[in-house]
């Protein structure tokens, strides 16, 4: 692995990392950008999966959830279609919990529509 750029996570070690380290360390970096981050599902504290649940004021709801790459680096996937209304986006998240119910569910709300997720998202 090369080197970790400057202020960005190393992944190797976030994947280590207990979720809800990894969710507060997310949630003060929402904070610290300017938007307005919270949990609106707590999972298991050592384990669970993170769906974070993104949206600009007056705008459609965007689902992502943590997955793996094939090489095993981590990674998030998209829930659902590019945009989604608060219903259907309800809907999804409660469809995830009913599989995992270790799941955590993050919402950020942001005026830009920034994720602030360092893993890259995988295309649909």
């Amino acid at each position: 692995m090369g080197p970790v750029a400057a202020g960005r996570p190393d992944p190797a070690v976030m994947a280590r990392l207990r979720s809800e380290i990894r969710i507060s360390a997310y949630l003060r970096r929402c904070q610290a950008g300017g938007a307005f981050a919270t949990v609106l599902r707590r999972g298991d504290a050592d384990a669970g999966v993170v769906v974070i649940r993104s949206y600009q004021p007056g705008g459609p709801v965007r689902l992502f959830i943590e997955t793996r790459q094939a090489d095993g680096s981590p990674a998030w996937r998209r829930l659902g279609g590019a945009v989604l209304d608060e219903a259907e986006a309800d809907r999804l998240v409660a469809r995830e919990a009913s599989f995992d119910s270790d799941l955590w569910v993050v919402e950020v709300e942001d005026r830009e529509g920034r994720l602030f997720l360092d893993d890259p998202v995988l295309d649909d």
